[in-house]
């Protein structure tokens, strides 16, 4: 299971530091190309939760690799399904019907619970 669990942590937190560094130093106009969503977001909170994602992809990550406090990695993981539902709700509110990604993630972060829970 450990390594199942490597494989999916790894990529969801590569793709939380890309997406969380992204949200949290460019601007609205570098960033509204990717997420057309910003603009419907003061830039305060997609800083806020560019830097949530970024500490998520650390609490995934870290944890398991130190052995200090593993259990935060279950908890970084139902954290990251919380997001993606949420994240869901704000695309299908904006009219945005392409959540295949959003579902994808969801269903990453709930696997990488799962697999840090029973590993």
């Amino acid at each position: 299971m450990s390594a199942a669990y490597w494989t999916v942590a790894g990529l969801l937190a590569l793709f939380y530091l890309y997406a969380g560094g992204l949200k949290a130093v460019r601007s609205r106009e570098r960033l509204r190309p990717l997420m057309a969503w910003v603009d419907g977001i003061p830039m305060p909170a997609v800083r806020a939760l560019g830097a949530v994602e970024l500490l998520g992809a650390l609490g995934l990550v870290l944890p398991r690799l130190t052995g200090v406090a593993p259990w935060t990695a279950v908890a970084a993981a139902i954290g990251f399904v919380v997001l993606q539902v949420g994240a869901i709700r704000v695309h299908l509110r904006m009219g945005d019907r392409q959540v295949a990604l959003n579902g994808t993630l969801l269903l990453m972060a709930a696997a990488a619970a799962w697999l840090a829970a029973v590993s």
